[in-house]
């Protein structure tokens, strides 16, 4: 019978095994598909290993992509801010996080998740942890995208916001949804943006311990 309690030296030696790890298998060429303005297409022939013991070459499709950031602002009355935008490939106005491409130049994923809240909800936040960083599509998509807990927020004055929203910015809608009823949103499949989802599920869970076994942004 299988036991759902373990020693914590099993747990601790398990948690140092299963972790993801650089690695990067020879590419024998590369073509750019397409260049665009957010992303773009490559396809890279990698030498892999095949069923006999051996090596085999194949093709593997890509989509190059800068990154993002996402920013989980959480009220000191435990409320979640939503922005809700339409998203054409899908065909849908979804409720997120701000969120934005990591595309200016020398600028990490803490300094956009700080621009970006800015810019689409107006707020600065004096505290920033990291929440999860994970790959979107790593099959076939190289983005990754780092979510970020904000607390200790303020407002920013309208005269130092610099951003011209357009396009699909131009309609931002704004709520302040508590914690536990956005992660009932996710889980009832109201929510479907997936650094969204992540995001709300994490701070649940960093919740439980008052968030202190979150690690401070940097």
């Amino acid at each position: 019978m299988v036991s759902g309690t373990y020693p914590a030296d099993a747990v601790a030696g398990r948690e140092a095994k299963v972790a993801d790890a650089p690695e990067a298998w020879p590419v024998e060429r590369s073509a750019e598909r397409f260049s665009g303005a957010k992303c773009g297409m490559r396809t890279d022939w990698v030498r892999m290993p095949d069923a006999e013991g051996g090596t085999v070459v194949a093709a593997r499709d890509y989509m190059v992509h800068p990154g993002a950031a996402a920013v989980l602002a959480l009220g000191g009355d435990g409320r979640v801010l939503l922005l809700r935008q339409y998203r054409h490939p899908v065909g849908l106005l979804m409720w997120e996080l701000p969120a934005g491409l990591i595309d200016v130049a020398g600028e990490g994923p803490l300094a956009t998740a700080r621009r970006e809240l800015v810019e689409e909800a107006g707020l600065r936040a004096e505290h920033w942890y990291e929440l999860v960083d994970f790959a979107a599509s790593p099959g076939f998509s190289s983005e990754r995208i780092h979510v970020y807990l904000a607390r200790g927020l303020s407002e920013v004055p309208e005269h130092e916001i610099d951003f011209v929203r357009e396009h699909e910015e131009t309609d931002l809608a704004a709520e302040w949804v508590p914690l536990e009823e956005a992660v009932a949103l996710v889980m009832g499949g109201r929510l479907h943006n997936g650094a969204t989802s992540l995001g709300v599920l994490a701070a649940s869970t960093a919740a439980r311990d008052g968030f202190a076994s979150l690690r401070p942004a940097s």
